[in-house]
């Protein structure tokens, strides 16, 4: 089989590494790629250019294209290559509004009884303004509709926190809400679906923050690692019949049926669970520590979401832990320098995975090229092995400005 990944980032990378090496695939070329994998097999066109996607799957003769960032699915390139007879995996344009756009998503979650925060809808700048500045009652969470990259979030503990986010990220013409803040402990439970069944994946925990203990401004993610324990068989099941079924029959009412990855963001107090967001694709970093652990085959799953028959598959992961660190750019989540030489990844031990996010490959060299540089990954029979194993080895890369979260899994054992 050869398959087509869209995406340049460190989920990329590691679906690409999946597919090769548990057998799937006999050749996966990415669009545009990074620098971790071969420059033959990096495509530098853009996903968002559905016609250059269709002319290189004819061209390199592709059976399956893997959707890995939200923008292209959002903006229909599954509706796209359907229609060219070209299978591909992930939702819909229509199903992917649950990411598209939150308060779609709030809607869908209302009508068909999903857990979640009550909200109150606004928009434009001066809307939300003149409602901050009567509110007294902090912290709220203010969200942004539509795409943002894991940035359009803010948890503001003051109303000048609220008055500084809405300020510099909103418009005229923006659509914004507001949820009651709920405080636990937040957790990414990923299921795969063919339209009629969905089947959870281990649960993972991200961390958003972009230094330790929580602290600084929200990235992408900065590390993340599986199974986190605050999402125990009991409360798998309990997301699984409350969240990821309802919707997964919604959207099927709804007349679009969702195929491809539902990624619920979780919050849990007590006995109680409340969906903060979904996403419609593998999580990033989330994959890179859930795909190293999955037993089954990437591809036979790929192809039963795709063909409609995931009922006669059983999910199943190697009882052992994962966690992944990313190293950063000086900056970032800000602005930050490219074109820094990375060192050290040949020292790398060989039970150590680094996928590449943010590099480039230029004369020999490994260079940055964005914010979210490598994630450096290991596998280990307990969580405290795998941490120990990724921070002893995390030290050996370096390049200029470079950082990373020293705490990661913090939650689930004490902190280094």
């Amino acid at each position: 089989m050869k398959y087509l990944v869209l995406g340049s980032g460190g989920r990329e990378h590691c679906i690409a590494w999946r597919l090769l090496n548990d057998g799937s695939a006999s050749e996966v070329y990415v669009a545009p790629g990074n620098g971790g994998i071969a420059p033959e097999y990096c495509i530098p066109i853009d996903p968002a250019n559905f016609d250059a996607v269709k002319k290189i799957c004819l061209e390199k003769k592709i059976d399956v294209v893997m959707v890995g960032p939200e923008a292209p699915l959002v903006s229909g390139v599954v509706d796209y290559l359907s229609k060219e007879k070209i299978p591909v995996f992930g939702p819909s344009r229509q199903a992917a509004m649950l990411e598209g756009s939150k308060l779609y998503a709030k809607r869908i979650m209302e009508k068909y009884g999903v857990p979640t925060s009550a909200h109150r809808d606004f928009q434009g700048k001066e809307s939300i303004l003149s409602y901050l500045s009567r509110i007294k009652d902090y912290p709220i969470v203010i969200k942004l509709d539509g795409l943002a990259a894991g940035k359009g979030v803010c948890v503001a503990s003051s109303q000048e926190e609220a008055h500084k986010f809405v300020s510099e990220n909103c418009f005229s013409d923006s659509i914004v809400f507001i949820e009651d803040f709920i405080d636990g402990e937040e957790a990414s439970v990923l299921g795969i679906s063919d339209g009629e069944n969905i089947f959870p994946f281990i649960a993972a925990q991200d961390h958003k923050r972009a230094f330790d203990g929580d602290k600084g401004p929200n990235t992408g993610g900065m590390g993340a690692y599986a199974p986190a324990p605050v999402i125990n068989e009991t409360r798998l099941r309990q997301v699984r019949d409350e969240v990821l079924v309802p919707v997964i029959n919604g959207m099927k009412k709804e007349g679009h049926p969702f195929k491809g990855i539902l990624y619920a963001g979780i919050i849990v107090r007590g006995s109680d669970i409340k969906v903060l967001e979904f996403n419609v694709r593998f999580g990033d970093p989330e994959a890179q520590v859930l795909l190293p652990l999955l037993k089954n085959k990437l591809g036979d799953l790929i192809e039963a979401s795709i063909t409609g028959n995931l009922s006669k598959k059983i999910l199943e992961f190697q009882p052992r832990h994962a966690i992944t660190v990313v190293i950063a750019s000086g900056g970032y989540p800000g602005t930050y320098e490219k074109g820094k030489l990375i060192v050290g990844l040949d020292r790398i031990s060989s039970d150590i995975i680094v996928f590449h996010a943010g590099t480039q490959s230029k004369n020999g060299q490994i260079l940055t090229s964005g914010g979210r540089v490598l994630n450096v990954t290991a596998c280990a029979d307990t969580l405290l092995q795998a941490r120990e194993k990724v921070y002893q080895e995390i030290t050996k890369i370096f390049f200029e400005g470079s950082f990373f979260r020293s705490d990661i899994a913090y939650r689930a054992i004490p902190a280094r």
